[in-house]
């Protein structure tokens, strides 16, 4: 089951019921945007004990469209490649 954006935000303001619901979105607007530009500039973002983002880039090719069999061209793009850390794979993976 995948985490939603509001669920996210009410297990904070449940934890921390001292801080605005407001400001607290707020922190998850700006913390999702900062890690979207350092992608987009190409750097790596890393969270110690969680994992690291990167930024692959796939080389232009042609390929094939399987339904009709004919050749497309597929231009150069970025994609997001994600590695655990081992805590995080270890907790997970219940090995501690």
């Amino acid at each position: 089951m995948a985490i939603a954006k509001s669920k996210l935000l009410k297990q904070l303001s449940d934890n921390y019921p001292n801080f605005l619901k407001k400001d607290l979105e707020k922190f998850i607007d700006i913390f999702f945007l900062e890690i979207k530009n350092s992608l987009k500039r190409g750097e790596r973002v890393e969270f110690r004990g969680f994992g690291t983002w990167t930024t692959h880039t796939q080389k232009a090719r042609i390929s094939r469209n399987p339904k009709t069999g004919e050749k497309v061209h597929t231009p150069q793009k970025k994609t997001i490649y994600f590695k655990m850390a081992k805590e995080l794979f270890n907790k997970l993976n219940n090995n501690e």
